[in-house]
């Protein structure tokens, strides 16, 4: 999974980095607000993956005295920073140029050059959303594409694919903002145009805050996975009664788990430390993302059960 991500980022990375040159250039020549829109959309896109290489390198540095269980959240970290420059530098330059541009119209010069960039732009980012696109659809599986963003662990897969899809988007509107604007020779449908793009990425980031706030915070485990735990622990002879099941994704890959349990009140302490080893092993082996289990002997007559656990 990892090499996925990290073949996403790349792939958006470098797509960006050359449209955004074209774009500039394009911007430059004519005077097109929409076109400048889309390259400063493009620079952002651009530092966005350079971040998100940033952050899946430090995730895997390996665990020290200072953080005991690893750096994974940095990915997430990172990931939130990303919709936050989304929001403020690719939504906030928009639609500034686009007010602008309404305010006080300036027609767009050789606009056979906007049609030409748009067009290679549209071919380099659809191979980047397309690369993106395929890498989700595999790491979804069975769940539907809505579902598997909200409930997905690796935030990079759906950052690029927002990222990807906002701009796809992006320059369709920006291409109709050109065309309407040479058809009609209102040059209002450029400044219209950068507004709407500024909307886009604005709406992009929101989402993409929201998706990783959870993550960053400290989201549990899949469902599946706490349900599986669960009943790893129930099968156990000894095990009167499970409390509770607490889990937290560390990162993408490291899990955390603690487990509150009551066993048998007959039993020795010797066959206690060899249930929870071998219920250690089975959970690490039934889901490998689980790096640390936490097994807490607690008789549920002294329980008190959290909020969470009701």
């Amino acid at each position: 999974m990892a090499s996925g991500s990290t073949r996403v980022i790349i792939a958006a990375l470098i797509g960006n980095a050359l449209i955004a040159v074209t774009k500039f250039v394009a911007a430059a020549y004519t005077g097109s607000s929409a076109m400048l829109s889309e390259g400063v959309h493009s620079v952002v896109d651009t530092g966005n993956q350079a971040l998100l290489l940033f952050g899946l390198k430090q995730s895997r540095k390996p665990p020290d005295e200072e953080f005991p269980f690893g750096y994974g959240k940095e990915v997430y970290f990172w990931s939130f920073v990303v919709a936050i420059l989304l929001f403020a530098g690719g939504a906030g330059v928009s639609l500034y140029e686009g007010v602008v541009r309404v305010m006080t119209p300036r027609p767009v010069e050789n606009v056979f050059i906007n049609y030409i960039v748009l067009g290679f732009a549209m071919v380099f980012e659809g191979g980047a959303w397309y690369i993106a696109f395929k890498e989700f659809g595999r790491v979804k599986g069975s769940r539907g594409y809505i579902d598997a963003v909200q409930q997905g662990k690796d935030p990079t897969f759906f950052v690029v694919l927002f990222e990807d899809s906002a701009a796809m988007l992006g320059l369709t509107v920006a291409f109709l903002g050109v065309w309407l604007g040479d058809v009609t020779g209102l040059t209002i449908f450029d400044g219209i145009a950068s507004i709407i793009i500024g909307l886009i990425l604005a709406g992009t980031a929101a989402w993409l805050a929201y998706e990783t706030k959870g993550l960053l915070i400290g989201e549990r485990a899949n469902r599946e996975v706490v349900d599986g735990i669960r009943r790893i622990v129930r099968a156990q002879p000894v095990v009167r009664h499970v409390n509770e099941v607490l889990t937290m994704h560390m990162g993408p890959e490291f899990i955390l788990v603690n487990i509150s349990v009551d066993f048998a009140d007959n039993i020795r302490a010797g066959e206690i430390e060899d249930t929870a080893a071998h219920m250690d092993h089975q959970i690490k082996t039934s889901f490998p993302k689980v790096k640390r289990v936490f097994i807490e002997a607690e008789a549920r007559r002294g329980w008190k059960p959290s909020s969470i656990s009701r």
